[in-house]
């Protein structure tokens, strides 16, 4: 029998108490049934793409034909102005229409099963206690024991410094090192040109009950998420479809997972 006892710690990271999981931390990690779920909720972030169908095709251009010495591609007609003989509507022209342009119709999003991706939750919750999959995710320091379980009052930190210094009480000095220097990489590639400059590791999840101001003073800290405990899914457990993410639970979080009211937690 797996022991689901954990430390309950205030904010000098000090035993405080000691704090029993609820069940749900026993499923069983399904990667498989995980990476299937995220990407559901990857693709149904993305917005459909569509294109004119009459888009690069406005023009009255013909082709020639063969005998004037130039290209059989079809041209602007008329004289005497810059557009004149001008190629057009081909694929390889100036303003000419696309070859194979993205459909509206396109299926994006991979739909799973409710059932499914409840599953993936709870597995994905299951997860954050196994200090093997955490440890290879992230570097723990002195951390010993996940997930870790802070008093309810971490939930009211509304200070960035604050909730740093409180991070670095639990060991997570390095951690934090990692994160800041990934969030200066340049991404490679057309990614700049599209908004996605810089590439961001992840760091550790805080899960809350309800928020005094956690929201705020973490949310300039790089790597570092915030959710509350209802709308916890596992685009927030296992960035990129990996188990193991390192969890800070509120004590009030733990103790709405034990009364099973929320809907992932239905079988």
């Amino acid at each position: 029998m797996t022991d689901l006892r954990r430390p309950l710690l205030d904010l000098d990271a000090q035993a405080a108490g000691e704090v029993e999981l609820p069940e749900v931390f026993l499923t069983p990690v399904r990667p498989d049934v995980i990476r299937r779920a995220y990407l559901s909720s990857l693709t149904a972030r993305i917005q459909p793409q569509g294109r004119d169908p009459l888009a690069g095709l406005r023009t009255s251009a013909e082709s020639w034909g063969a005998g004037h010495g130039v290209a059989r591609v079809p041209r602007v007609k008329g004289r005497g102005y810059p557009a004149a003989a001008r190629a057009a509507r081909a694929a390889m022209t100036v303003g000419g229409v696309r070859v194979h342009a993205p459909r509206v119709d396109k299926v994006i999003w991979e739909r799973v099963n409710k059932k499914e991706r409840r599953l993936a939750i709870r597995s994905a919750i299951a997860a954050t206690a196994s200090l093997e999959l955490v440890s290879a995710r992230h570097r723990l320091g002195n951390l010993q024991e996940v997930p870790v379980i802070v008093v309810d009052d971490l939930a009211s930190i509304s200070k960035t410094k604050e909730f740093y210094e409180f991070l670095l009480k639990l060991g997570l000095e390095e951690e934090l090192l990692r994160l800041k220097k990934r969030f200066r990489k340049i991404r490679a590639g057309r990614g700049k040109m599209r908004g996605r400059v810089r590439q961001r590791a992840r760091g550790p999840l805080v899960v809350y009950h309800e928020d005094g101001g956690i929201a705020r003073a973490a949310r300039n800290i790089p790597g570092v998420d915030v959710v509350k405990v209802d709308n916890l899914g596992v685009i927030h457990l296992a960035p990129g479809g990996v188990p193991g993410r390192l969890t800070i639970w509120t004590a009030g979080a733990i103790e709405t997972l034990k009364k099973a009211e929320l809907p992932f937690l239905r079988r």
